[in-house]
């Protein structure tokens, strides 16, 4: 039985990676890399001062 549940989870596991990567996929190609990359910096230049 453990080899079983295994595998599911190991699928479970691909099945989350796969729907990450692609909702990344789409934020990219709406063009929202620099937007998140903009609040990132903000984020940290607010967090250690500097800003």
């Amino acid at each position: 039985m453990q080899p079983l549940k295994n595998k599911k989870r190991a699928l479970f596991q691909c099945a989350v990676l796969l729907v990450s990567a692609l909702m990344m996929a789409h934020g990219v190609s709406r063009g929202e890399l620099e937007t998140v990359w903009n609040k990132a910096v903000n984020i940290c230049l607010e967090c250690i001062g500097l800003g």
